[in-house]
């Protein structure tokens, strides 16, 4: 598992109950890439141990990078370190699927359709 670098909140609104938890920088967190998801997984140690887990399929998780990427295009106030982060993430994202890309067949088409 890696440390939090900064923090996370949750919240899940049920019709009778509602539950939230932060995570901050004594949190952990891991990630599992499976074949038809990502699996994040995000810890709270000690007496009031918390875990939650969020398997997310590629789809989705195509779309949530869409609609983060319009928002930060309509949004320019990000500060430098936040940037950085976000632009060092995406980067080594991109990295990883272009390496992975070059190992399919030379006729695959990487803006097909679902």
């Amino acid at each position: 598992m890696k440390s939090i670098t900064d923090r996370a909140e949750v919240a899940i609104d049920f019709p009778e109950k509602a539950y939230m938890g932060a995570f901050g920088r004594e949190s952990s967190f891991d990630v599992t890439v499976e074949p038809d998801e990502v699996l994040l997984r995000i810890v709270r140690p000690g007496e009031a141990r918390r875990e939650i887990a969020v398997h997310l399929h590629y789809y989705l998780l195509a779309d949530v990078l869409k609609e983060l990427a319009q928002g930060l295009t309509k949004n320019d106030g990000l500060d430098e370190n936040h940037f950085r982060a976000l632009f060092d993430g995406a980067e080594a994202l991109v990295q990883s699927l272009k390496g992975n890309a070059s190992r399919r067949s030379p006729t695959t088409d990487l803006h097909g359709s679902r």
